[in-house]
């Protein structure tokens, strides 16, 4: 036997052997199954009508993010003033400071309007998809951000925070309720196959909550659509008995290190990561694997057309994802990769960049919808439709729309909310609220709420402070709850 002396600590091994096969391997071996950390409270794994504080709506969310800022006037926000004074000048009252250029004219959009459902919400012709689900949704017209810079606002609408280090709203939901599976992770984020968001990874991140809450980040389509998932077929040498002898002395490794270092949960949970690796190797595959989805479900997603078919191929992997039990999908549309625009920042034109964007989002969103309600799971699944900001109703360069963080729309559907429902009101230029400014606290109290959670009780102490997803904010909308 070796010298005590002599002998490696669990760290030490893991990085003169590194190798996610090997420690893959140890989990399937016979390791204890990786669990999802218990809920506070010690109240287990809640099912759908259970919930941390109160019977639940809902049990899983799925967030689509309109990453760079989609113009709330060219959407979802109708203002029939905007037709009219269009070309005049733009004066709402009061000084009017953009972020990037001095107020052009009124500017209408380049869609019409019309009016949907027996709700009679108005949606642009930009999104004749969803606006088919209007009775599904509620609109929440006076959202406000407290930045108007792309990277805080992204962050904003994430964490509650502008700045950097807090947990996302997925990460929140993912310590409070656990997963539903044990096979796949509780918090998937499916960024833009053309890159990350401002901020990338940061924006589904852990902060200060325990690192196994952070997203797992799947790149759908990729060759390898999950970084490390497999090990690397080139490394040679290595034979079942070497590697069989080499994951036992691991194992008896992490036990000792379980009893010297019993509050580092550090190693621990990078641990926990790659059972969970391990299972996903299994399970996986078979969840990104969309090839035998019947025709009308391809076509509903708009996997016929080439400009629907990257964005609904990640809301279709969602719905495969969310049926299996993850309990918080994200799906970005955009990504900050700069010149041409390839997101919803549209400065220089806005008719075409939000063209493009629009019609590339609007069929998978709508195929998302009906899919769940077709499958039964609308019921019991939030559906979270946003952005950082909105846009100005003035021009900025004679075609484009600078930022506006005072007035944007986001909405919901499903899981417990209220179809064809609306709350607040932005000014007859869409400007500013005029009635029940809401702020991203609002949102996340709602969601939590529909989740069976208080949103003033998740907390987490550090630095000295019980801190939370709404901060020391937040109101749960109840007049778009059914």
């Amino acid at each position: 036997m070796q010298n005590e002396s002599k002998r490696f600590d669990r760290r030490e091994l893991l990085w003169r052997t590194g190798g996610l096969g090997g420690i893959a391997l140890a989990w399937m071996m016979g390791e204890e199954m990786a669990r999802a950390a218990a809920p506070p409270g010690g109240k287990g794994r809640p099912e759908f009508n259970g919930g941390l504080h109160h019977k639940a709506r809902a049990k899983r969310v799925v967030q689509l993010f309109m990453s760079g800022a989609a113009s709330q006037v060219d959407t979802f926000d109708y203002k029939p003033e905007l037709i009219k004074r269009h070309g005049q000048k733009f004066d709402p009252g009061g000084k009017v400071e953009l972020f990037q250029s001095a107020p052009g004219s009124v500017m209408r959009s380049p869609w019409d309007w019309k009016q949907h459902g027996s709700s009679g919400r108005w949606v642009s012709d930009l999104l004749p998809n969803i606006a088919g689900c209007a009775d599904e949704i509620a609109f929440l017209y006076a959202m406000v951000s407290k930045s108007n810079v792309h990277g805080p606002a992204t962050f904003m609408q994430n964490t509650g925070f502008t700045l950097p280090g807090y947990p996302s709203a997925g990460a929140w939901i993912s310590y409070g309720l656990g997963s539903l599976n044990e096979d796949l992770p509780a918090f998937v984020v499916l960024p833009d196959s053309r890159g990350v968001p401002p901020n990338g990874p940061a924006n589904w991140g852990s902060g200060f909550l325990p690192a196994s809450t952070q997203g797992t980040s799947i790149k759908v389509g990729a060759a390898q659509p999950i970084h490390d998932l497999f090990p690397d077929r080139s490394v040679g040498g290595v034979t079942p008995k070497s590697e069989s002898d080499g994951l036992a002395l691991l194992n008896s490794l992490n036990e000792e290190h379980r009893e010297v270092h019993p509050t580092d949960s550090r190693l621990e949970a990078r641990i926990k990561s790659y059972e969970l690796a391990a299972k996903m190797q299994l399970s996986a595959p078979s969840v990104l694997d969309i090839k035998d989805e019947p025709e009308s479900v391809r076509r509903l997603y708009g996997l016929d057309k080439d400009i629907t078919k990257e964005f609904g191929s990640r809301c279709l992997v969602a719905r495969r994802l969310l049926e299996r039990g993850v309990r918080f999908v994200q799906v970005w549309s955009g990504a900050d990769n700069g010149f041409p625009r390839r997101n919803w920042d549209s400065h220089e034109d806005l008719a075409r960049d939000h063209a493009d964007m629009g019609t590339s989002m609007d069929r998978g969103t709508a195929g998302l919808i009906l899919d769940l309600k077709a499958r039964g799971m609308l019921d019991d699944t939030i559906v979270i439709w946003t952005t950082e900001f909105g846009r100005m109703s003035c021009s900025q360069g004679g075609k484009g729309r600078d930022h506006n963080p005072s007035a944007f729309t986001s909405w919901l559907a499903g899981g417990g909310i209220k179809g064809g429902s609306s709350y607040g009101e932005s000014d007859e230029w869409s400007y500013r609220p005029a009635v029940n400014p809401t702020y991203c606290y609002d949102l996340h109290a709602t969601v939590l709420h529909l989740l069976g959670i208080d949103h003033k009780r998740l907390t987490y102490r550090h630095d000295g402070i019980d801190r939370r997803l709404t901060d020391v904010h937040g109101q749960v909308i109840r007049e778009i709850i059914g």
